[in-house]
């Protein structure tokens, strides 16, 4: 116990932060519905033709004891999800829809009449506090994360290649709050971890007791099993016993890499826990509903930007000579071609100087045509590419169906003719305005990093993850410095 107080000694504070914001705000949220719906004054239900009359004081002192209790049962303060991941809110979400269900279902039951004024408020205002309050901890360990604190230190235990992948991985993503510190490698893998060289490197026989000792030795607080070292089921057995013995937790990660939660599924079969992976679809009902958010999404932002286009429109005119709108041949889904269009940002013979500008800074043979400081952009121009307003006319490509609000970004035929195999499948889906590497860092990633953004996208596709990319876009927008 000692030593989950004192390594483990953030997963305590957090934990009884988390406590403490959750039974504030049922607190607040329940008695705010009480307040809210009755006022000051005692508070009975009329009773339905002979049905008990419900007190709602006792309600109001007793629902949020109930609604905190649920919280924890349904594990929404545990450790290993808290502060990365969706799965905090679900939790949070469903624990909060079945006490107010089953409140409903009681109530019908006994034929008791809930004002619905008091339900309707204390459930979602509740709900909502506690999803803003978990965000609001969230962004505080994210920076303490940032900082090196606030995190798991792991032992990894695997060959030299995916212990290297594996931590560049988790160094890359501070927020999941995972410290590698130090490596198990066999005796028949001596090789340094290229991709980590400041790991701290165990040599020795893949038993449990020998992990366990490194483990305790090294100070860890959790072991990561990967690829690349063999241990028999025997071991791996005895190795969870020992590692529970001393309160270190056990991390298996296999090598599947770019895959999201959802598309991972573990079925226990004879003792086994077989790990089922989906195949990636966008069709059917996914691909309806993905159709229907880009019309209606589409028509309701022409329709309240309209007064914007026609300023840029006035703009781009009064500024240079040459058309208000630029349209460009574009490489959309499974390889067809449709015309984009954009807001004039730069001269009108800027296609023809292209090449003879990637050439001049030796970019001709990469596959993302980007010009730096590029001499073709207008002074309004400029502008509109920094805040990205040259590309709200797509909002027409989108609403026509050549586009996506949400997807890859559409290239020219010379560049997709550049694309290796991998990159081929970044046409599976219908290209869009806006997409995953856009958020992450926009112009200012590497082909390489855009591209496996883009694969996770076309891998993971959901509608919430569009959602959550939108959101993402403003920010990146107004608040980064490359344009999308």
């Amino acid at each position: 116990m000692g030593k989950q107080l004192n390594s483990g000694n953030w997963r305590y504070r957090y934990t009884r932060r988390i406590s403490v914001i959750d039974g504030l705000v049922v607190a607040w949220s329940v008695v705010g519905a009480h307040l809210f719906r009755f006022g000051m004054h005692p508070a009975e239900a009329n009773a339905i033709s002979g049905a008990p009359v419900a007190s709602y004081n006792l309600v109001t002192l007793l629902l949020p004891f109930i609604w905190w209790l649920m919280l924890g049962a349904w594990g929404s303060r545990e450790s290993r999800i808290l502060g990365t991941g969706a799965e905090e809110y679900k939790r949070v979400v469903a624990a909060s829809l079945w006490l107010f269900g089953s409140m409903a279902i009681v109530a019908y039951a006994l034929q008791i009449d809930l004002a619905r004024g008091y339900v309707g408020t204390a459930f979602p205002v509740g709900t909502l506090g506690l999803v803003v309050g978990r965000w609001v901890l969230r962004q505080h360990i994210g920076l303490e994360r940032s900082r090196g604190g606030s995190a798991s230190k792991l032992l990894l235990v695997g060959g030299s290649a995916a212990m290297g992948h594996l931590v560049s991985a988790l160094i890359s993503t501070p927020s999941a709050g995972y410290s590698p510190i130090a490596g198990y490698l066999t005796g028949d893998d001596t090789q340094r971890v290229d991709d980590a060289p400041e790991l701290q490197l165990v040599f020795g026989h893949p038993s449990a007791s020998n992990i366990h000792n490194a483990a305790v030795a090294v100070g860890a607080d959790a072991v990561a099993i990967t690829t690349g070292v063999h241990l028999t089921p025997q071991t791996m057995r005895q190795l969870g016993w020992d590692l529970a013995a001393a309160n270190i937790g056990m991390i298996l990660a296999p090598a599947l890499t770019d895959i999201a939660g959802p598309r991972i599924h573990t079925q226990p079969v004879a003792g086994l826990p077989l790990i089922h992976v989906s195949t990636p679809k966008l069709t059917g009902g996914k691909r309806v509903a993905k159709r229907a958010f880009d019309i209606v999404g589409s028509g309701l932002l022409i329709m309240g930007l309209s007064p914007v286009f026609a300023a840029i429109a006035l703009a781009v005119r009064m500024s240079s000579p040459g058309p208000i709108l630029y349209f460009q041949e574009r490489v959309g889904l499974r390889g067809s071609t449709f015309k984009m269009t954009k807001f004039r940002s730069m001269i009108p013979d800027a296609d023809r100087q292209l090449a003879s500008l990637l050439v001049e800074q030796g970019s001709a043979d990469a596959p993302l045509f980007k010009v730096e400081n590029d001499p073709r952009v207008t002074p309004i121009g400029g502008i509109l590419r920094k805040y990205s307003l040259d590309e709200l006319p797509q909002l027409f490509n989108v609403f026509l169906g050549s586009m996506s609000l949400v997807g890859p970004r559409p290239q020219r035929d010379g560049e997709v003719a550049l694309y290796d195999k991998a990159a081929h499948r970044r046409l599976y889906v219908q290209p869009g305005m806006s997409g995953l590497w856009q958020v992450s860092g926009r112009s200012n990633l590497s082909w390489d990093e855009s591209i496996k953004l883009d694969l996770y996208y076309v891998e993971n596709w959901s509608l919430a993850a569009d959602l959550v990319i939108l959101v993402k876009t403003f920010k990146a927008v107004f608040f980064s410095t490359g344009a999308i």
